[in-house]
């Protein structure tokens, strides 16, 4: 039999050519390709806008291309000429519109005028801006607690933005904060929190430039944050060793073509990545470090039996952890078998990368969501975190600890006040500045949103930005927590399917994109701000004409809203709408660290914050770096997949041709896939065992034992090169199998890197 027609050839290496034709083809699709590339000439530019994309930082000293094939794709996405106004919705019912799919819907265009649904026509129809607020303030003050409405911040949102939401959301009275990083790095902040007194990276780019090794761990960077690929990528050439764990065999971790090599281009040429790579086994990154560690006390155990140092950075050990006997018994007490069995990982293997780590004086690693979709996420990276506190790989250069976030501006949100549990000493400085009470009760993160969206004890959502319905677990439960709500507003620069689920009263507010100029009354352009992943804070000014004329910036519609909310009496919401300089002297006067904001940040590549174990000091209650002892879990779910014949891990992912929930295109060309996305990877050996064949169609079945029956139907099988066991696919297509009943211990995220499920054929339905 050959291959199904939606199976291509695979690249070979990421970046190259293929990237640069990805490039052109999203640039002509978006109408507007001579604009589209002048804009990319100003992306992450000092004088120009921060990439909306990615939140991978930006060279101190840049060269005039600092975008990656994904940056390209956000942009033209933005930027299009297509128009989504009222004639669309005049064509399209509400009920039409839910059966398109995610990437029909934004492709579009960007939205043009404030919307509010009128269930009589099922359609939705423009409004005044001054209807909307006046309207929105009424139900927001109508409700008989603010404790009742939820207000989800998307991490594209700037500084500013995120500032005035929390500010608005904090004097109507509640700190019900869920957002996007509830579901993706909420355990690293947790974890570095206790390890290390930050719940943030601890490197810098330039720390890139001076290891000896980096480990990188449930991460693939290709797809998900590609100028990381160059970074990597300078570091094998210069002989650092770059070990990864994946399940999942990503082309982008193993060779890359750099666009900007012109020697490599002409001659098709690419450079190796990863100098390792490890297929650990989903679920089993602690206990492949926890072997990494075990080898490592072997290590120094022979050492010094043999009269040679100690491996161990003992000066580091004594001078600046606490812990450290607990957790060598812990390790002690840990079986091969154990670490073996979970990992996935032969005991050579891990031993062998145990012996690249002592050999490195200067270690760096990195993870993303791979390490923080389980139910013990946070366990794992305090795992990592007593690995690379073991030869004093943190704070000092060329170390550290690097969670690579997400989207552009989810670490910068955080940093500004969109939490939940705020820390006491940000609401007692926001006190003192505005003479009033702040809610001290802590507030929704996004899995308890939902179960208060459920119960009705919620009855409001506001989203400034994102998909709330497509990037959420279980989403048929969503769909009914939406539509169970008095009022939803959404703020958003193109349509998705949050917005065909509306509640009683439903209102889209198109704002402007990154891309584009914010001018105030005056006509004075503005900048806004964010954050990277390695805590550098810069500015970003949009070059583009809006989209229309009647868009406003999340800036001005968060003051709308507030002033209609709570009034103008403790902050005069219009005049920080007017100037944007007036909301970062509020935060330099509330958040440590942003002292002098407006002139820092006019600097070129801005500034970066503070970051205490830089200086070795730890804000943690021993004033130490804190080792953990947590043994490993008692069985994850791929162990539990693996003693039962059909039955399967599941784990999300992104497509290549996809950012989050925003799908650009239908290809995957790394992973070989084209034209498809309802695609589930299965190991061939899986797939003979089960009896199904590579191009059939297959119900895929959650298997969490709460009584709720889930199906994502009619995917497409594809073998591919994963661990017994495991399977995969794209979310959000899948995210119907994530149950919302299970998430991180201690951090609560959905554990969409861990899902139960087993196959059905599609006739079995059909004939059902």
């Amino acid at each position: 039999m050959g291959k199904p027609e939606f199976i291509g050839k695979k690249s070979k290496a990421a970046g190259g050519w293929g990237a640069l034709k990805s490039c052109g083809k999203k640039l002509l699709a978006s109408g507007a390709p001579l604009s589209g590339a002048a804009t990319m000439l100003k992306a992450n530019q000092p004088d120009g806008f921060d990439c909306p994309g990615c939140a991978w930082g930006d060279p101190e000293h840049g060269s005039s291309f600092e975008f990656c094939e994904n940056g390209v794709k956000a942009v033209a996405w933005e930027a299009t000429d297509k128009r989504v106004g009222p004639s669309f919705f005049a064509r399209h019912t509400v009920s039409e519109l839910r059966t398109w799919t995610d990437y029909e819907l934004e492709r579009q265009g960007r939205l043009t005028h404030p919307l509010r649904y009128d269930a009589a026509s099922d359609t939705y129809l423009p409004v005044s801006w001054e209807h909307a607020f006046t309207e929105i303030g009424g139900i927001l003050k109508g409700l008989d607690s603010p404790h009742r409405a939820e207000f989800y911040t998307s991490g594209r949102a700037s500084n500013e933005a995120a500032y005035l939401y929390q500010l608005f959301v904090r004097l109507y009275g509640t700190n019900n904060f869920p957002d996007c990083s509830n579901m993706c790095h909420e355990a690293s902040g947790i974890a570095l929190e206790q390890a290390v007194g930050i719940g943030k990276g601890t490197v810098t780019l330039e720390d890139f430039e001076k290891a000896d090794a980096i480990f990188v761990i449930g991460q693939n960077p290709g797809t998900n944050h590609p100028r990381m690929l160059g970074d990597l990528r300078r570091a094998a050439m210069r002989g650092a060793r770059v070990a990864v764990f994946n399940p999942v065999r990503e082309k982008g971790l193993e060779r890359f073509s750099d666009p900007q090599d012109k020697l490599e281009m002409l001659t098709g040429g690419s450079k190796p990545i990863a100098n390792e790579y490890y297929q650990v086994r989903v679920g089993g990154d602690m206990a492949a470090v926890r072997g990494i560690a075990k080898a490592v006390f072997a290590a120094d155990d022979t050492a010094l039996a043999e009269g040679r140092p100690s491996v161990l950075d003992h000066g580091f050990l004594r001078q600046h952890t606490s812990a450290f006997s607990a957790y060598r018994a812990t390790v002690d007490a840990t079986s091969w078998d154990e670490i073996e069995h979970q990992s996935g990982l032969a005991r050579v293997a891990l031993e062998h990368l145990a012996q690249i780590y002592v050999e490195s004086d200067r270690t760096i690693c990195t993870w993303a969501m791979g390490v923080t979709q389980h139910r013990h996420s946070v366990a794992t990276i305090r795992e990592i975190s007593n690995l690379m506190f073991l030869r004093g790989n943190v704070g000092r250069p060329g170390t550290g600890l690097c969670p690579v976030r997400g989207h552009s501006n989810v670490q910068g949100d955080r940093t500004v006040g969109i939490n939940e549990k705020p820390p006491a000493a940000f609401l007692d400085a926001l006190e003192r500045e505005l003479g009033v009470s702040m809610p001290r009760r802590n507030g929704h993160n996004v899995l308890a949103a939902i179960g208060a969206m459920l119960d009705g004890s919620a009855q409001a959502f506001i989203g400034l930005g994102g998909n709330f319905a497509r990037a959420t677990p279980d989403s048929s439960l969503i769909e009914k927590a939406l539509r169970n709500q008095k009022l939803t507003v959404n703020i958003a620069t193109k349509l998705n399917h949050s917005h065909l689920l509306p509640g009683e009263v439903s209102y889209v507010l198109p704002c402007l994109g990154r891309t584009e100029i914010d001018r105030n009354a005056k006509g004075a352009a503005q900048i806004v701000t964010v954050e990277d992943s390695m805590c550098m804070v810069h500015g970003s000014g949009g070059i583009n004409k809006p989209a229309s004329p009647e868009l406003r910036s999340e800036v001005g519609i968060i003051a709308g809203i507030a002033a209609a909310t709570v009034g103008s009496d403790v902050v005069n919401w219009g005049a920080l709408a007017h100037d944007y300089d007036g909301i970062r002297d509020l935060i330099a006067r509330t958040i440590p660290g942003f002292q002098d904001y407006n002139t820092r940040v006019r600097k070129p590549r801005g500034f970066r914050l503070y970051n205490a174990v830089d200086h070795r000091v730890w804000n943690t209650p021993t004033e130490r770096a804190n080792f953990s002892s947590d043994r490993l879990p008692g069985e994850t779910e791929h162990q539990r997949a693996l003693g039962e014949t059909g039955l399967f891990v599941l784990q999300t992912f992104r497509s290549h041709d996809q950012y989050n929930t925003t799908v650009y295109g239908l290809d995957d060309r790394y992973r070989g896939i084209y034209g498809e996305r309802r695609v589930v990877f299965v190991n061939p050996d899986d797939l003979a065992e089960i009896g199904i064949e590579g191009g059939e169609r297959v119900d895929i079945v959650g298997r969490h034992e709460d009584g709720i029956t889930r199906v994502a139907d009619n995917f497409r099988v594809v073998p591919y090169d994963l661990p017994r066991g495991s399977v995969a696919g794209y979310y959000p297509e899948l995210n119907v199998l994530v149950p919302l009943s299970t998430a991180g211990e201690q951090s609560d995220t959905p554990t969409s890197k861990s899902v139960l499920v087993s196959f059905r054929p599609a006739e079995q339905r059909k004939a059902a």
